[in-house]
């Protein structure tokens, strides 16, 4: 075993103690006692509230009793970028400190479902963080160590955070701050409840909001993955539904693909219809009019056998993979339809 690993072990089980440890005296995480480190750190007294907030993450401490404290001891504005900034820092070192500790370990061993979710996290990147930050389907403290374990990019790890955890952290830091007044018996206890509870209406509609807005993904097939289903002669249609003039230009076309321009497709979904229940490949030059097709495939009725080529004769040609060039029997026919854009 070399050295390395043997650090990485060491980690994991210094992390587990400190877990453990922060657990049991969770309970003195209060107001009181933020507020009285927090005065006595004079002008670093926010540098230390970021770094504690930072700390309860990585040690799994919950997040709101901080946000809560936040918005009370600094107010809503100073608040929500105090909270929000030891939120994301907290969230950064958890996300490095799975990827450093486990990363490779979860590469070699994932297989079956495991790793379909991974990959399906890695495909959406930043826009999987983004929702995960606005819609908490998991715990924010786990989802942060279980999102080092893929590879999206650090950067737009912490920038998709930052921005898409500012609703919640905006709602919950005037929370605590109308809460600190509520106690003191501040002026405008009315209009500062209503606009906390108006904050957390529209942090709680934000999930359905974006439930409804996000789309699931088409099926799709990387250029790699078509090239082996083909060289194993699956039962696989091609549909190309690039102009005639691209099907026979610079990029060319693969071997025995259909020609259907995306113009054409309405009225030839009949050609496609074989009785087979084989797979239709949908691309393109990019992607675009592919997926413009498969929405018209799947309105017709295609069902589940379809899949979109990600990034089309574009990324075909650039792995090198085989093409073929010149005309097509329809060509002249095809050809008075006109270019789809």
């Amino acid at each position: 075993m070399n050295a390395a690993r043997w650090i990485r072990i060491a980690l994991v089980l210094a992390l587990a103690a400190a877990v453990a440890v922060a657990f049991y005296y969770r309970d003195r995480l209060s107001l009181e006692t933020l507020d009285a480190s927090i005065r006595q750190a004079g002008i670093l007294g926010p540098l230390m509230f970021m770094g504690i907030y930072a700390l309860a993450t990585v040690l799994f401490l919950p997040g709101s009793v901080l946000t809560l404290a936040g918005g009370a001891l600094f107010g809503p504005v100073a608040g929500t970028f105090y909270n929000l900034t030891g939120a994301t820092l907290g969230a950064t070192l958890a996300f490095l400190v799975a990827r450093y500790l486990a990363s490779d370990w979860v590469t070699r061993k994932t297989g079956g479902r495991l790793k379909q979710m991974i990959e399906g996290v890695e495909k959406e990147g930043w826009q999987f963080v983004a929702f995960t930050r606005l819609v908490p389907l998991f715990p924010f403290n786990l989802l942060n160590y279980a999102l080092g374990l893929s590879r999206i990019k650090l950067l737009h790890y912490v920038i998709a955070s930052y921005l898409f955890m500012l609703p919640g952290a905006l709602a919950y830091t005037y929370l605590g701050y109308a809460g600190r007044e509520a106690v003191a018996g501040g002026e405008g206890l009315i209009q500062k409840g209503l606009l906390a509870l108006a904050l957390l209406a529209v942090v709680a509609f934000l999930p359905r909001l974006i439930r409804r807005l996000r789309r699931p993904a088409p099926p799709s097939l990387s250029v790699t993955e078509l090239k082996q289903r083909l060289d194993r002669s699956e039962n696989i249609l091609v549909l190309d539904v690039r102009s005639p003039e691209e099907y026979s230009g610079p990029l060319g076309h693969i071997r025995d693909a259909k020609l259907i321009p995306i113009a054409e497709l309405g009225r030839r979904l009949e050609e496609l219809r074989d009785g087979t229940d084989r797979t239709v490949a949908v691309i393109c030059r990019t992607a675009r009019r592919s997926a413009q097709a498969l929405g018209l495939l799947q309105q017709a009725g295609f069902g589940n056998n379809l899949r979109l080529i990600r990034g089309g004769m574009t990324a075909w040609n650039k792995e090198g993979y085989p093409v073929e060039y010149g005309g097509f029997p329809e060509m002249a026919s095809l050809s008075q339809s006109g270019n789809p854009s």
